[in-house]
């Protein structure tokens, strides 16, 4: 399974995780840990990144790195792509479906990478009308902030076997990514037990051993 590594110092749900945490020194760790790319947060208000977290990291890791923001405008997209992002985050219900089809030209334009997060099997059909390549499910509803760990599993089996699958929220430990890996995911994005955690390097580890099924989902 691969793990998605998150640099996070704070969010809405937890507050302060990790108010000193170095992105550039944790993006290095999780990287050593066996990660196979990184989500580095850069919205400053609710979870106190900036975009000096993504140069930093980038300086110390060549991950695929996520740019994990709210994107609602195609000029973020060029930004992203300028500080160095391989990919970056499109809440599909944050925008409207003309809006997504333009951040979905540009980013192929720029060749920038978009992760589709969708909760809902209409925002995944949404998604993969738009050309969406990797597919993010949230396990989290953003408006109330309650996990729903049912939300990822239900909606994988619908998601093509031609794109990256990703489970998104509330993921501690291996068998909370067993139960995602056996439902099809490709990949788990891992932010607050990583970003809290003494030794990353060694949670990360901890967590990459885990095989995924995505012949569990559609062809």
């Amino acid at each position: 399974m691969a793990i998605i590594a998150e640099v996070k110092r704070a969010s809405p749900s937890r507050g302060t995780i990790r108010a000193t945490l170095d992105a550039g020194e944790q993006a290095a760790s999780y990287e050593r840990g066996g990660a196979a790319a990184l989500s580095i947060l850069t919205e400053p208000t609710r979870f106190a990144g900036s975009n000096n977290d993504l140069i930093a990291a980038r300086s110390k890791s060549s991950l695929p790195m996520l740019k994990k923001d709210f994107h609602v405008d195609p000029i973020q997209l060029i930004e992203a792509k300028g500080l160095g992002a391989s990919a970056a985050l499109v809440i599909v219900r944050a925008v409207s479906p003309g809006v997504l089809v333009e951040m979905a030209a540009v980013a192929k334009d720029i060749r920038l990478e978009l992760v589709f997060e969708v909760r809902t099997a209409a925002e995944l059909r949404l998604a993969l009308a738009n050309g969406a390549e990797l597919v993010g499910i949230n396990n989290r509803d953003l408006e109330t902030l309650e996990i729903d760990s049912t939300t990822a599993p239900s909606l994988l089996p619908s998601i093509p076997q031609r794109c990256i699958a990703i489970a998104e929220s509330g993921f501690r430990g291996v068998a909370d990514i067993e139960r995602v890996a056996g439902a099809g995911a490709d990949a788990v994005l891992i932010g607050s037990e990583l970003s809290s955690a003494d030794d990353p390097e060694g949670a990360v580890r901890s967590l990459v051993t885990v095989r995924s099924r995505a012949n569990a989902r559609q062809d």
